[in-house]
């Protein structure tokens, strides 16, 4: 295991004009942990991501990957360093197939130019049977094989969370960020979801979870971080989080929230 994390935050911050989505997030992920990040709703757990992810660019703050700086990355960038995503609304192409959805996850792999792959020259076919045989692997581990060729679409929600994993996986990453990847499924499809993320941890994948499930957190991650309004409330083992009064605190009280507003 290398002695330099693979991902670190320190002092990061992020404003929406001048509401704090989340404030002062210092964290350091080692390579091949499951670190999780949990938080009752509205904690800033997402908005984390999508700065790590390079969508939005925070107000202060470092993010370090293997040691160096991430913000000086594009955003186009982020997927050749090794770094690759699943969201928490599914980011995929209805229209297109699972086979080709997965396919996309390569792109930044792909080294074929225009001229050449218009053409199918040699080169070209080789690579593209090369790709899709990289593409049905990863199917294959997240256990979909079998609707490569069905539109994207026409399949049930909890396939198509398996979709994004697979796609996730086809990108040959170094760290997979995966943000909620039980939420709206059932308790039997949350139970084959955490199986799969262990087995992709047994791969040697080093994984960053944010999870609104606390329970299936529990399960999988060796350290967990809790936000709650967008700030550091609790980090150390699933065990010590859970007996945290804040983390208690939090819970609970998102969870009286929820009950008022039925």
């Amino acid at each position: 295991m290398s002695a330099t994390p693979v991902l670190e935050t320190d002092g990061l911050t992020l404003f929406f004009n001048s509401v704090a989505a989340f404030s002062d997030v210092s964290l350091s992920v080692d390579e091949g942990e499951i670190f999780a990040v949990i938080g009752p709703n509205g904690a800033g757990k997402t908005s984390l991501f999508n700065v790590i992810s390079r969508v939005y660019r925070p107000a202060r703050g470092t993010i370090r990957y293997l040691g160096a700086d991430l913000l000086r990355l594009r955003r186009a960038q982020i997927a050749g360093a090794g770094i690759a995503r699943t969201f928490q609304n599914l980011g995929l192409f209805g229209n297109l197939s699972v086979l080709e959805n997965v396919l996309i996850g390569r792109h930044h792999l792909m080294r074929s130019g225009t001229l050449r792959g218009g053409l199918y020259l040699g080169f070209a076919q080789l690579e593209e049977r090369s790709h899709r045989a990289a593409a049905m692997e990863a199917l294959e581990f997240v256990g979909i094989a079998g609707v490569a060729h069905r539109p994207v679409h026409i399949l049930p929600y909890g396939i198509q969370k398996r979709v994004e994993l697979a796609r996730a996986l086809a990108m040959q990453p170094r760290l997979l960020l995966l943000d909620e990847p039980v939420a709206g499924m059932s308790t039997a499809e949350r139970g084959e979801i955490t199986t799969l993320i262990r087995r992709m941890h047994e791969r040697g994948y080093s994984i960053v979870l944010v999870e609104h499930d606390m329970g299936m957190v529990m399960q999988v991650a060796q350290r967990v971080l809790v936000l709650d309004f967008g700030r550091v409330i609790a980090l150390g083992t699933p065990g010590e989080v859970q007996r945290d009064p804040r983390v208690i605190k939090a819970y609970l009280g998102a969870q009286l929230e929820e009950e008022a507003a039925v």
